[in-house]
């Protein structure tokens, strides 16, 4: 789910996002085409554990271009599984 999720941001599929944003937390004014947008680079997973049948974490660090500029991005995210689906529920930016 996570690569799947970063190869959305990076295509620009804000269909795809919002479709694996859990309901209760997916933001109404999500816009991954309107410049400046960062070109991303590389994704690498440190961490993934599962608390329960239905919840489960992952740690990554991304990385990106704005402007020329490299960042990185490192978020502990939280998951939710739901009729069969997972869904991104939200993170914490480490």
């Amino acid at each position: 789910m996570m690569r799947s999720r970063y190869s959305a941001f990076a295509l620009g599929l804000g269909d795809y996002l919002r479709a694996t944003w859990h309901a209760s937390s997916c933001p109404t004014d999500l816009d991954v085409s309107t410049p400046p947008q960062p070109k991303w680079i590389g994704l690498k997973i440190a961490a993934v554990a599962q608390q329960d049948e239905t919840h489960a974490t992952v740690h990554f660090i991304a990385r990106c271009r704005v402007g020329g500029r490299a960042e990185r991005l490192e978020e502990n995210s939280r998951f939710v599984l739901e009729d069969g689906r997972w869904y991104y529920l939200d993170g914490d930016i480490a």
